[in-house]
């Protein structure tokens, strides 16, 4: 079974950096794309940044400018470079591997998500 190990986070003040990385237990194969998640207490969790294995990455607006997806697929690891903190950005953050494939006119698809690791950001 593959694992996603999240590592990167803590307690940082608001304006500071954060990087948070990826990586999987073992190879994962036909990766679509690979994110980052959060989820603020009491709310649902929102995608916060997505890579494609094409390159293309596309943000939420909260953090656009801010934070920054990199990684690379066949290695399957995946970096949120997070900049400019805000209190509001303190949340758990979810690494997630999203796979998709076919056998003839049959899709297949699969999630992978991580434990988590927590963000705070305070003074």
């Amino acid at each position: 079974q593959v694992q996603l190990m999240e590592s990167g986070g803590g307690l940082v003040q608001p304006g500071g950096s954060l990087r948070l990385s990826c990586t999987a237990s073992e190879k994962v194969y036909y990766v679509n794309k690979m994110n980052w998640y959060r989820q603020i207490q009491g709310e649902e969790r929102e995608l916060v940044a997505s890579l494609t294995t094409g390159g293309d990455t596309t943000y939420a607006n909260s953090v656009k400018g801010r934070f920054t997806i990199s990684g690379d697929s066949a290695k399957n690891t995946v970096f949120l470079q997070m900049d400019s903190l805000k209190p509001e950005d303190t949340a758990v953050y979810y690494c997630n591997i999203y796979t998709w494939t076919h056998k003839g006119w049959t899709p297949y698809s699969k999630d992978y998500w991580g434990r988590g690791t927590q963000v705070t950001v305070s003074s």
